[in-house]
């Protein structure tokens, strides 16, 4: 069943790695490539292992979309670039929302689309962190909801 929230499993660890490619080099214009070759072996050794993982398949089980989760906060977010503005972000977030009370996600400071689709639904600016995750020179927005 199209746009289903599923969980995933290491199994689907190199859809997810592959979407998660695909999304960045489609979003995080303010990365080099050099950067994206830095972060993605993190992304598959610790951050997908780290995070409680669910997604959004094709009927034919091609991901749509996924998103990972710690207790209380999402820890990323990612839509294949053909899917965008398809609903699929929106609804993985109004999951772990309502199925997993989820009240937190940090945004890239330099990626405004992203920033502008937390606040509309419904988050705040609550900090500023100047490093990203690894110590990288890349801002960080906290945010949260009430």
């Amino acid at each position: 069943m199209e746009n289903m929230v599923t969980e995933l499993t290491a199994a689907d660890y190199p859809a997810v790695l592959e979407l998660w490619e695909a999304s960045v080099r489609a979003t995080h214009t303010f990365l080099k490539p050099e950067e994206i070759d830095f972060y993605k072996p993190f992304v598959l050794k610790y951050a997908l292992p780290d995070c409680r993982l669910h997604g959004i398949k094709t009927d034919k089980g091609s991901l749509k979309a996924f998103i990972g989760l710690s207790e209380d906060k999402v820890e990323m977010l990612f839509v294949r670039p053909d899917c965008f503005r398809n609903g699929c972000g929106r609804r993985l977030m109004t999951f772990a929302e309502r199925e997993k009370g989820i009240r937190k996600v940090d945004v890239n400071e330099e990626n405004p689309q992203a920033l502008a689709f937390y606040l509309r639904m419904g988050f705040k600016i609550s900090g500023r962190s100047e490093l990203d995750g690894n110590g990288k020179p890349h801002p960080l927005l906290l945010l949260q909801k009430d």
